[in-house]
């Protein structure tokens, strides 16, 4: 479902899939919940690939930004696809989660 690679203290997690749905989110929101056991853990979810989101998967995203906050963590988003870029931005999920056009400029931001 998922690949991680770490840099530094930051782990980046890459999805497998194309679609986070109904069918994937869960397991999905599972897999990266185990990244934030430790407090200050430092997480990017890079979008590269996905060109769909349902509820359920925006539901597992705004799940483990609570999950981040909770465990004074931080979650950044990156390299959304074009499709997905306007759902975000039509539910006004864009003020919610920070989001980075692409990998470098979201791993600069943690400076």
């Amino acid at each position: 479902m998922i690949n991680t690679e770490k840099r530094g203290r930051i782990e980046i997690v890459s999805l497998t899939e194309s679609k986070l749905n109904a069918l994937t989110a869960e397991t999905f929101r599972e897999e990266v919940t185990l990244l934030f056991s430790e407090n200050n853990s430092r997480v990017i979810i890079n979008l590269t690939g996905v060109d769909y989101i349902d509820s359920t998967g925006f539901g597992a995203l705004l799940s483990l930004l609570r999950v981040a906050k909770n465990n004074y963590g931080m979650l950044k988003l990156c390299s959304p696809e074009e499709p997905v870029k306007k759902i975000f931005s039509t539910l006004h999920l864009d003020s919610i989660f920070e989001i980075y056009s692409n990998l470098d400029e979201c791993l600069k931001s943690f400076s």
